[in-house]
């Protein structure tokens, strides 16, 4: 079934006028590295500017200093370095204190295109954070690389709250052991067959993003254009999925919903800009934008 606008804006409620921060949740993004700072600063923007009460992003030091030159809102977890300037796993013990209610796992990690040593700690990471993280999740990028990976030993990492995956149909491939090809040709079914499987809703991304979760629920959405077709828009997914999960929509209707706005701002970017000419930070006006007209 077709996401419709009434469906998303149903859900998302105007805010009461006695909010106040923790009204809206908070999200900790473990994101970033010395050659990905742009996806962290995506992320927690994505997540910022689609209404979570508190962003905290835990980061290595090059990466915290890039964003909060951009976002003085977003709270930061400085992390040691690890291996070509990601996040070291020493750092678990620190960033597992911190309380937020939401974990966004896996922008701009980094994983085997910097080098093996870079994907075992990224593994180290994904394999203690979701299962130690009391709250749910949201696994993207390099984080689902990793769960690849630890699959073949075991389970699906899985928080002990709910989880959302993001994959587009290489990550999928990786995570399903099929080929892209093979996804792209039964992707509703391939999505329901697999959030069942692993007890999380599988965001397929691609032209007509399907969003299946493991009840058989499923919705195909219709917004969206190639103008997304580039690196940094599905980070900026990630974290205005982690934000509607803060703000305690439940995890399907999160989903849905920040993958519908994504797509509805990715329209009115190219709107101004083209296909061509848009980038994934100019989703962020047109996001606000939509809020506003609808009384958001």
């Amino acid at each position: 079934m077709e996401t419709s606008a009434e469906f998303v804006w149903s859900n998302l409620r105007p805010r009461a006028r006695d909010s106040h921060k923790g009204s809206f949740g908070s999200v900790l993004a473990v994101a970033g590295s010395a050659s990905y700072r742009g996806a962290a600063s995506l992320a927690v923007e994505g997540a910022l500017r689609t209404g979570a009460g508190i962003v905290t992003l835990a980061s290595v030091e090059p990466v915290l200093a890039a964003v909060s030159a951009r976002l003085p809102e977003c709270c930061l977890c400085p992390c040691e370095a690890g291996a070509e300037g990601g996040i070291s796993p020493d750092s678990l013990p620190r960033i597992l204190r911190q309380k937020e209610t939401v974990l966004l796992v896996g922008p701009g990690l980094g994983y085997t295109a910097q080098s093996a040593a870079r994907a075992a700690e990224t593994r180290a990471l994904v394999g203690t954070l979701l299962p130690e993280f009391s709250g749910s999740a949201v696994l993207d990028a390099d984080g689902l690389n990793a769960a690849a990976d630890l699959m073949q030993a075991g389970k699906m990492p899985h928080p002990k709250g709910e989880l959302i995956l993001t994959p587009h149909p290489g990550e999928m491939a990786r995570l399903t052991g099929r080929s892209a090809a093979e996804i792209n040709a039964d992707r509703e079914a391939i999505a329901l067959h697999f959030a069942k499987e692993w007890n999380a809703v599988v965001v397929l991304k691609g032209a007509h993003t399907v969003i299946a979760a493991p009840d058989g629920r499923c919705k195909v959405n219709p917004t969206g254009n190639p103008g997304l077709s580039r690196g940094g828009s599905g980070d900026v997914l990630a974290g205005m999925t982690s934000a509607l999960l803060a703000c305690r929509l439940p995890t399907f209707e999160a989903a849905v919903c920040a993958v519908y706005l994504h797509g509805a701002a990715a329209d009115r970017a190219a709107a101004v800009r083209g296909e061509a000419g848009m980038l994934p930070h100019d989703l962020f006006d047109a996001l606000g934008a939509l809020f506003a007209e609808q009384g958001r």
